[in-house]
């Protein structure tokens, strides 16, 4: 019975997880951990940019958090702990949860545990992914150049 239960849960956790998962604006998976704690989950070849990007939107729409709070790593970036075979970063909002003290740095990594930044920091980054009418060069009819 506990072994059927067992592959039960297995077998469903996957679309749980899809179920709860949010979408960032360049397209990571966000899963929530708990009310205060979630993971990114790294794909594409995005970096810390992407990943901290992909926090401060999930913090901001799902958590509440305003743009003046902070986001930290917990767990460094490794081995998913929500999605198997993948890599990830366990971000929180709750400095105290963390194992080392918080700390700043001028350089965006998510390999140091505890590197905190404020969210409204963070959302900069998703502004790589974002294109703005200005942006934009639009081409007249007939013109040769831009």
């Amino acid at each position: 019975m506990r072994t059927a239960l067992l592959a039960l849960a297995i077998t469903l956790a996957p679309g749980l997880v899809a179920a709860q998962s949010f979408t960032a604006v360049n397209h990571l998976k966000v899963v929530p951990l708990n009310k205060s704690t979630f993971e990114v989950i790294e794909a594409r070849g995005e970096g810390a940019r992407g990943m901290w990007c992909a926090a401060s939107e999930f913090a901001q729409k799902r958590l509440g958090l305003t743009r003046g709070g902070r986001i930290y790593v917990h767990t460094a970036r490794g081995p998913s702990i929500s999605g198997l075979g993948r890599k990830g970063v366990v971000f929180t909002a709750d400095p105290s949860t963390l194992s080392v003290p918080p700390s700043t740095s001028v350089s965006v990594s998510v390999r140091q545990v505890g590197q905190g930044l404020p969210i409204q920091h963070a959302y900069l980054f998703c502004k790589d992914y974002l294109i703005e009418r200005r942006d934009i060069k639009f081409r007249r009819m007939g013109a040769d150049t831009w």
